[in-house]
C-alpha cells in the first residue's frame, strides 16, 4: 500500500488524492509483488540452508515466510527443525550453562557440560546435513515432534 507523497499517510492505490492533506497522488503504475527470494532454489537446496551452524535460522524463517514453499510440507518440517535445533543452541547458551554456572561453585565442571551439549547439537546440524544431502527425512528426537506438529497446525 503506498503513502502520500505529502504528508506520509496511507492511501489506497487507486486514491487520487491523499484523504488526510488532500495533496494529488501521482499516477503510477499499479505496485508490483515483491520477487520471492527462494524461487530459483530447490527443496532440497532450501533444507540445507536450514541446516547450517548459527545461520541456519535466517534460511529457515525465509523459507517459512516464502510463497514457493508454502504449501511443501517436507521442506517446511526440516525449516521448523533447523530453527528448533537453533532454539536449542540458544537455551543452553542462554539458560543451562548460567544456571550450571551459579550451582557449580568452584569446580567448573558446567564448562564440560555445556561444551558436550552444544557439540550433541552442533552434531545434530551436521546429521541433518547429511541426512537431507541423501534425500532423507530423519525426525529428531524431540525436536522432530514439534517440527512436525507445527507444519501440521498449519496444515489445518
Amino acid at each position: 500500500m503506498p503513502f502520500c507523497v505529502q504528508c506520509g499517510n496511507r492511501v489506497g492505490d487507486s486514491d487520487i488524492y491523499c484523504g488526510k492533506c488532500g495533496a494529488r497522488q501521482p499516477a503510477g503504475a499499479p505496485s508490483s509483488p515483491r520477487p520471492d527470494p527462494m524461487a530459483g532454489i530447490s527443496g532440497r537446496n532450501a533444507a540445507l540452508l536450514c541446516y547450517i551452524p548459527m545461520v541456519g535460522w535466517i534460511a529457515a524463517i525465509v523459507v517459512l515466510a516464502s510463497e514457493r514453499f508454502r504449501r511443501d510440507s517436507d521442506v517446511r518440517f526440516h525449516a521448523f527443525q533447523g530453527l528448533y535445533l537453533f532454539v536449542a543452541w540458544l537455551m543452553v547458551e542462554w539458560v543451562v550453562s548460567p544456571v550450571l554456572y551459579i550451582s557449580d561453585g568452584a569446580f567448573p565442571l558446567h564448562t564440560l557440560f555445556r561444551h558436550l551439549l552444544q557439540l550433541a547439537i552442533f552434531a545434530a546440524w551436521i546429521f541433518m546435513i547429511v541426512k537431507v544431502s541423501h534425500g532423507e527425512k530423519y525426525k529428531l528426537p524431540v525436536i522432530g515432534e514439534l517440527a512436525e506438529r507445527s507444519v501440521s497446525e498449519q496444515r489445518s
